[in-house]
């Protein structure tokens, strides 16, 4: 069975990540076969100033946009 790697922005709850590792954990039951016990998942916290899109780290604010676009 697979091994799943999230990573997210720091500051989830232990109760989001339960509940996500149990929705994934079902959708992998589901799709693949197996049991529960052969999925796992490992959590990632990752600060947003460690986390860029498009050269721009997560941690800045966006970049205003021109009027009219």
């Amino acid at each position: 069975m697979p091994t799943i790697h999230v990573e997210l922005f720091a500051g989830r709850t232990v109760e989001q990540k339960r509940a996500l590792a149990a929705a994934l954990t079902e959708a992998c039951v589901q799709t693949l076969g197996g049991s529960p016990s052969g999925v796992d998942i490992i959590f990632r916290d990752v600060e947003r100033h460690d986390w860029a899109t498009g050269g721009r780290l997560w941690s800045e604010p966006p970049t205003p946009k021109p009027p009219g676009t």
